[in-house]
């Protein structure tokens, strides 16, 4: 056995000087991208709204969506919603039949997606999208379930939860939350009363659970922990300092920072961006005001806890944070000023910001500006992390209809993707490449990675297991998104360049729920490619 030197690679950060790439994938998938949720067989289900006319994409032959209720076309023989495949970068049409403009969803533990809520005649619907098998991705559909939610979710959040249901939260004017599978009971909740002001500002909350199994919702400026069992609020956390809203239509963004095992394992939850007191009220009447540049940082677990601010470079509404393989946080797509809605906001922030989130918060480098798209994602853009460490980038519709001309930030259909510096090739030595390793865990027991890497800097470098859990992308939230640094056990030379690396899996569904996340290897803070596992 080589000497034991396995450390968590989120506290080292080397040099890396450049600033990442963009490559468009394609110009047009024929749909904008206002939701986003990658599948644990590598296929992403991306879907808009159904209720604003004709998309850019036919369905198949005999497979018209015949709706007596839509707003805009009760015929209407285009897609809405598409399956698109990570290795093959193809795409195809899959039929929705029900309005899901400003739902919500979460990826249930045997890696079904189950999506809820929308507008008009899908808003108490939900819907369910199984992965198939590649030789059998033609039949592959959603499954709609009419009037299966109790109320209305018109902007509602949701959040998987340690016994595998889904607790489905708020939504437009809706005090409340229910369950997945449903229950006879609806839950009030009078923080989300509490929390909706003139511009609203509290809708699509941020959900997190915690590892101690009740939930953190921020609304607005103000967060919680709730004890959803019991229906009850067991503390109040102090609002974020600056009176800026955090939630939509203000629409900052939101992570639970990377859980670490330890006897005392802490919760630490980030919260980014957003616009300035009256700045939606504002942009309705033309007035774009700066969006906001401020970050706070709460420590949930703490006794006495306090936020500690920190100023991105760079303003940003609408904003996406993705929680990247090495534990940094990437903040991407959003607006300079204005809020979210039709046509509110302005000066597109092209350039993604990463952020450090291990170190001294007074460190002038935790904030690192990225190299631009050369394509706006304003309002109704979304983004998710892929297993190669990839950012998939589409969507963004300021407008009531898909619109191409005339208009200061058209309708946008393309898909692309951003890739980090980590994944320059002149770090190929030092990257690992997972051989092997055990895809069923079982909570608290110890399983083996066996990976290749050609340069192990034992002595300077740091080596990580992380599970992510992928999300469920929409409005500038990452619904279920979370990351577990796994307990290292010991790692052993058993071949030129290979390793074996025992880890332990999370020891409890509440700081890890049941389901399928993607591994990667973290060495001197390169990731390896993810591969998937399942935890139960």
């Amino acid at each position: 056995m080589i000497t034991f030197f396995v450390l968590l690679s989120i506290f080292f950060f080397p040099i890396i000087c450049a600033q990442g790439e963009w490559h468009l994938l394609h110009a047009s998938v024929g749909v904008s991208a206002m939701h986003m949720q990658l599948l644990h067989n590598n296929k992403v289900v991306i879907f808009d709204r159904t209720d604003f006319g004709p998309s850019n994409l036919s369905l198949p032959p005999h497979l018209c969506r015949h709706d007596p209720r839509d707003l805009a076309l009760q015929t209407d023989c285009t897609a809405h919603s598409i399956l698109y495949s990570l290795p093959t970068n193809t795409f195809w049409p899959i039929n929705l039949q029900t309005d899901t403009w400003c739902s919500s969803g979460s990826v249930l533990p045997n890696g079904t997606l189950a999506q809820t809520g929308g507008f008009n005649d899908g808003d108490h619907v939900l819907r369910m999208f199984s992965p198939c098998d590649d030789d059998d991705d033609g039949n592959c559909d959603w499954v709609e379930f009419p009037g299966y939610l109790s109320e209305r979710r018109w902007y509602a959040s949701n959040q998987i939860l340690p016994d595998g249901r889904i607790i489905i939260v708020g939504g437009r004017r809706r005090f409340n939350y229910e369950f997945y599978p449903r229950s006879s009971n609806l839950y009030s909740l009078d923080f989300l009363r509490e929390t909706r002001d003139v511009d609203e500002n509290n809708l699509y909350p941020f959900l997190h659970l915690l590892p101690d199994g009740n939930l953190f919702i921020f609304a607005n400026t103000r967060s919680i922990s709730l004890d959803y069992k019991r229906n009850r609020v067991l503390r109040e956390f102090p609002p974020i300092p600056g009176r800026e809203p955090r939630n939509y239509p203000s629409s900052g963004s939101s992570v639970l920072l990377p859980i670490i095992e330890t006897p005392a394992v802490q919760a630490e939850v980030l919260v980014c961006g957003g616009a300035p007191p009256g700045g939606v009220s504002a942009a309705g009447h033309g007035n774009f005001l700066s969006a906001s540049r401020t970050c706070g940082r709460l420590k949930v677990s703490d006794e006495n806890p306090n936020w500690v601010m920190e100023e991105m470079p760079l303003p940003r509404v609408m904003g996406d944070m993705l929680i990247l393989p090495t534990g940094d946080v990437i903040i991407i797509n959003g607006a300079g000023s204005g809020a979210a809605g039709w046509e509110a906001g302005r000066s597109p922030v092209t350039t993604p910001v990463i952020y450090r989130h291990s170190g001294d918060v007074n460190d002038t480098d935790r904030f690192s500006v990225m190299s631009g798209s050369k394509i706006p994602r304003m309002y109704h853009s979304s983004a998710v992390l892929l297993p190669d460490g990839r950012i998939l980038v589409g969507g963004s519709n300021p407008h009531v209809y898909y619109n191409f001309t005339n208009v200061i930030y058209p309708t946008e259909l393309s898909l692309e993707s951003y890739s980090p510096p980590y994944l320059s090739p002149s770090f190929s030595s030092i990257r690992p490449q997972i051989l092997s390793l055990n895809k069923n865990i079982r909570y608290g027991r110890p399983f083996l990675v066996v990976f290749k890497l050609c340069e192990y800097r034992i002595n300077d470098g740091f080596l990580s297991a992380n599970i992510i859990a992928p999300s469920f992308s929409t409005h500038a939230v990452a619904m279920n998104q979370r990351m577990v640094v796994l307990r290292p056990e010991s790692v052993m030379k058993v071949a030129e360049n290979r390793y074996r690396l025992s880890v332990v899996a999370p020891s409890t569904p509440e700081i890890a729920p049941p389901g399928y996340y993607m591994l990667f290897l973290v060495h001197s803070d390169i990731p390896s490619y993810g591969m998937w596992v399942k935890i139960h």
